[in-house]
Order: C-alpha cells, then structure tokens, then sequence
C-alpha cells in the first residue's frame, strides 16, 4: 500500500514560512496569532501543521485572546494535535499576557479618570466567573499604593469588613479610596447591594477623612462608574 507522506511539519517549510526562524530575522510583530501561538506548541499533528491547528484553535474563539485565555485545559486539550503539555504552556503564556497588562496599568502615574481605574482592575476582574471585590487604596496624588480583595463570590452588605478596610487605608497612608466589583452576567446596572456597599463604606471612610472617589462595576469590555453617574 502507498505510504501518504506527511508535508505537514513546520521543518519541511520554506525558511520564510517557519515562525521561529521569521521571528528571530523579521521581527515578532511580522507573525499573526496563530504562528505565535505554534511557537508555543513547537508541533501539530500528522495531518496538520502547528500553524493550521492553531488556526484552528482560534477560530474557535473567533480569533480573540481574551476568550482562548479563558479556556480550560481540559477545553484545550480537546483539538486533536494538543496534549497536556501544550495546553499547560498555552494557558501559561496567556497568563503571563495577561499580567504584563496589569503591571503596564499599575505603573501609570495616578488614578486621572473612571477609565484609569478600568484599564487596572479589568485584567482583574473582568474575564471571572465569579464576583469578587476590590478597594483601591490611593495617596494624596491619586496614584494607587495597594490594591485588596475585600470578598470573592457575592456582594452583599455582610461580606464588607470595614475595619477592615479602615486598617489597610491607615497602614499605607490612604487618603481615597476606589472600590471596583465585577458583574460576571455583564450587566452594568448596579444593584440594591452595590448601592448600600458603596454607602457603608463612603460614611464609614469619612470619619477618618478619607474620601471614596468612586465605586466601578466592570465588564469584560465595559463599566460602569458611580462617579460618572453622579451617584457617589
């Protein structure tokens, strides 16, 4: 029987066509997602290259990031061509991405808008699952010296300690704070308990003469802002 014979590895391609070798002499800019992601993953398959299954992979997710971020190994390890090991590095680097854009975020100068405080706390909150709550603990500049969780998996009056909030603003020298919740549905309407949150911790912050700026809810792509609303 006529043996089929494989063309299909990255090797047996034109030098100009390999992603390594057109990273190192072109520039990492010059590949598209899916070249960059077959780095990751070194190999394909018998009958498909590194490149074409993560072509594949990403068109599973529409060709975005932030939702092939988001996917389990088990989910991963689904496409034929991807082991355990391969979905381990690609959730690896993913991370370590979306990292790099809360560090970017954290080393701007100060808080300057509602816009600010989303770039910081999205790369946070905003692909979870679950609720959680943060505060934001700024300096007389308005530039964030400590970030905290305050609860994770529902928002309700219970859940806030505020001594506990007190204690941290007056550890680090807070004179604000910014307090920031996801919504995992994406609906960006505050609730009854957002409402009474933000008050408990606003009448509780202004005894020590510390001021809550601003209470953010936030979407994976939007949010919404109290301050903006006129609601805080």
């Amino acid at each position: 029987m006529f043996e089929k014979q494989s063309s299909f590895s990255i090797k047996n391609w034109s030098r100009d066509d390999q992603p390594r070798e057109k990273l190192r002499d072109k520039g990492k800019t010059t590949l598209s997602d899916a070249e960059l992601v077959a780095i990751l993953i070194g190999s394909g398959s018998r009958d498909e290259s590194a490149v074409d299954l993560c072509k594949r992979i990403l068109a599973s997710v529409d060709y975005n990031l932030n939702a092939l971020g988001k996917l389990s190994i088990k989910h991963l390890m689904e496409f034929k061509g991807i082991g355990e090991a391969k979905a381990i590095t690609i959730a690896a680097a993913l991370e370590l991405g979306r990292r790099r854009r809360l560090e970017d975020a954290l080393h701007q100068d100060k808080i300057s808008s509602s816009r600010s405080v989303f770039d910081i706390m999205q790369p946070v909150l905003g692909e979870l699952p679950h609720e959680e709550f943060w505060i934001l603990y700024l300096n007389n500049s308005n530039k964030v010296i400590r970030k905290n969780q305050l609860s994770k998996g529902g928002i309700t009056g219970t859940l806030v300690d505020v001594r506990l909030v007190l204690k941290n603003a007056l550890e680090v020298g807070a004179t604000a704070l910014i307090l920031c919740h996801n919504h995992p549905s994406g609906t960006l309407k505050p609730s009854e308990a957002d409402k009474a949150v933000t008050t408990k911790l606003k009448t509780a912050a202004k005894s020590l003469d510390i001021k809550v700026l601003d209470h953010l809810i936030i979407t994976e792509k939007a949010y919404f802002s109290f301050a903006d609303e006129e609601l805080i």
